[in-house]
Order: C-alpha cells, then structure tokens, then sequence
C-alpha cells in the first residue's frame, strides 16, 4: 500500500507525503541521536504496537458510504480515504492539531463535495461513526491470541481517536488482548510524526528496540523504522515498498505471518 487504505493515492497526497516524510525523517534523526544503529535479531522484542488498519479491514468505510448514496459508495470512500491522510500529514506540519474524528469529518465533506453531494450532518456522523466500528481482517483474531499467549505486550497506536479503537476492539471482542490504546490525540501530532512512535516505548516502559512496529502503509514502516523501531510490514494488498532508503526488518501478507515473525523475535 502507498498509504494506509488500499486505494491508489492522489497526487496531492503525495506531494504532502513527500513533504511530510522529510521532516518526520529529520525529527526522527535528532531523536535517535545518541542511539546505535541496530539490525533485526540484535535482542528480543517484548512487545508490539500495531497499526490499527493491520488489524482492521479499511474497506468499512466504503461499505459506510454506499449505505448512504447507494452505487457511489467506492468512488467517494476513495477521495475521503486519500483526503484524509492529506488532512493528517497537512495538520502536522502546520501545527494545527485536530483529533481523528473532526479530521475524518473534513476530509468526507471534501470528498462528497468532489463528488456531487451533500449529506446531511446525520449521515456524515454516520459515516464517521464506522471508525468505531470496524470490520476486522479474518485472520486477526487467531493471531492476536497467539502473540498475546507467547506473552508478547500489545497495544494499538493510530492516529484515530482512543475511543474509536476501544469501540472498535470491543465491538470484535479482542480488546482484552491490548495493554494500551494509544492515539495520537497523547502528543497532538500524527504518524509518522516520531512523537507518534515514542508513544509506545513511553507506554510500556520499554526501549524502542524492544518494540515492534507493525506498519500497515509503506509510509508508516519508513516512519516507525526511522525512528528506530523494529518493524513488520503487513503488506495486505501487494504493494510496492517505498524508495525512500529504509527497508522494514520483516513483511508479510497477513497478521499470522507477523505472529511467526514476532514470537520467533522473544528469544
């Protein structure tokens, strides 16, 4: 994937990824100063902080919106999927922090506008609303366990909000497994932003070398590597890694090829 959703993203987003990804990776830089480099195998990971779309299935919201304007639903859900992390990379670098829910709201008026439309405030609350409720990949469930039984630390770090990855979790019955809930609205600043990574290592009391990252965007693993994570990309759909210079320590096509990855990293 280029960004998070499986969509193709737009020129503008990747103008404001490009830019973003520059600064985040010169931020990352001063953080790490004073830091090793390391390789993967070099210690044993204690815990894991995952992108919450490894787990979850982004094609809710195109399901949301077809609900809504029936026939439009992929079309719509496509500029909203790409305005949003526009809106997210943009908010960042301006400084102009907002949380997941009002950003989400901008980038869908943006969308149906783009499109012709004018949901009504109800039915753009009720497209929002999906990121509460999320439908969750097929194979999470089993592989959450099986991380959470080797005794592996879980947590979600996004840039949605806490309560939407609490309902989320909740609502498929996987939130017993999560030790953390960590949304960006902690350091008002969005992924790939390293304030956003450092989350994890704060969280669990860990050293960012004992956490691992699972990315869903190639974006994401070129932030959380930068920084100094170890990472796994959860590459869902086939898509082209990045050309940026930084390579994930580990990918797969689904969240069990994690599990292998990461249990086998305890010892």
């Amino acid at each position: 994937m280029d960004h998070l959703f499986q969509d193709s993203p737009g020129e503008a987003f990747m103008q404001t990824r490009r830019t973003f990804l520059t600064v985040a990776a010169a931020g990352a830089g001063a953080a790490l100063l004073g830091s090793p480099s390391r390789a993967a195998g070099g210690n044993p990971i204690k815990a894991i902080a995952f992108d919450v779309f490894t787990i979850f299935d982004a094609s809710s919201l195109d399901d949301a919106v077809e609900a809504q304007f029936p026939g439009k639903g992929r079309a719509v859900a496509a500029v909203w999927k790409d305005k949003l992390f526009n809106y997210f990379f943009l908010r960042t670098i301006e400084k102009r922090y907002a949380d997941g829910g009002q950003v989400a709201s901008e980038a869908l008026r943006y969308a149906c506008t783009a499109k012709g439309l004018d949901p009504s405030p109800s039915a753009v609350k009720a497209m929002v609303d999906t990121f509460s409720h999320l439908k969750i990949w097929p194979d999470s469930t089993e592989a959450l366990r099986r991380m959470h039984g080797a005794g592996l630390r879980l947590a979600c770090l996004s840039n949605l909000t806490e309560a939407m990855l609490r309902s989320s979790s909740q609502g498929v019955g996987i939130a017993p497994l999560f030790e953390h809930y960590l949304s960006t609205d902690r350091v008002q600043a969005f992924k790939p932003d390293p304030r956003a990574y450092a989350m994890a290592e704060s969280a669990f009391g860990l050293q960012r070398r004992e956490v691992l990252f699972a990315a869903t965007g190639g974006w994401d693993y070129t932030g959380s590597k930068a920084f100094g994570m170890e990472t796994f990309w959860v590459n869902r759909s086939g898509s082209m890694p990045e050309t940026l210079g930084i390579e994930p320590d580990g990918r797969g096509a689904t969240l069990k090829e994690l599990a292998d990855y990461a249990i086998a990293r305890t010892k």
